[in-house]
């Protein structure tokens, strides 16, 4: 895994193109940051994700910074950027385990990631915490910022929440910049990949749900089977 990591920033196509290749400086009023972190970062996502997921990031990143603005809370713009560029790693197959959740196989692969970018310890550490709470967003968002911001951004993207916040202006210069690209059937598809080669990893998941609606005898326990299961006479 490490040497796709080092081929990805030093030696593929994407990573030969200069920053600018990779984003623009600015949507919607919302700069990127130009830090060759934030560089290498958005070459590497390039470079190993489909179009579409790819899309997917940058909108997360777009719409948590649009919506942390509007609250007028201050946060890091690098860190929230590579959290939310990262952040859907554990969906690319290169990056799955067998048994993980896809939240904790994204966390660790940008965690090797950025140690490979020499990133600090503790800021490596709030972009884990990012990725592997970013569907929790009842606990992500009483994090700090960059935290929040993934999962508040992600969550716009994927269901729409927060999108009542944005002007329709903005929103049309957000995908026009990354068009969506039959994202939904596209997220749906990979959730039943998931869902079919590690059904444990959406034990008490919300992917779980959809498993449940398109695969015949999904084998995944409902959280009232696991109740009812435990060892104990009542």
């Amino acid at each position: 895994m490490a040497s796709a990591f080092a081929t990805a920033v030093s030696g593929s196509p994407a990573a030969a193109a200069s920053g600018a290749d990779v984003l623009p400086r600015a949507v919607a009023g919302v700069r990127f940051p130009t830090s060759e972190l934030a560089r290498k970062t958005a070459q590497f996502v390039r470079s190993v994700s489909s179009g579409t997921l790819f899309n997917h990031v940058m909108r997360t990143y777009l719409f948590g910074s649009l919506l942390c603005d509007r609250r007028g809370v201050p946060y890091d713009s690098e860190l929230a950027f590579v959290a939310s560029a990262l952040h859907d790693l554990g969906l690319v197959e290169a990056y799955r385990t067998p048994a993980e959740r896809f939240e904790v196989d994204g966390a660790d692969a940008a965690q090797r990631f950025l140690r490979e970018q020499r990133m600090p310890a503790d800021r490596a550490a709030v972009v884990w915490d990012a990725i592997a709470l970013h569907t929790n967003a009842g606990i992500a968002t009483r994090k700090r910022p960059e935290i929040a911001m993934v999962s508040v951004g992600s969550g716009a993207d994927f269901s729409g929440n927060g999108l009542q916040r944005i002007p329709s202006d903005t929103l049309e210069e957000i995908l026009a910049a990354f068009p969506r690209e039959g994202f939904k059937q596209d997220a749906i598809a990979t959730v039943l990949s998931l869902c079919r080669t590690k059904p444990m990893s959406v034990l008490m998941h919300p992917f779980a749900e959809v498993g449940r609606r398109h695969i015949p005898e999904f084998p995944v326990p409902t959280v009232e089977d696991l109740l009812l299961a435990a060892p104990f006479e009542e």
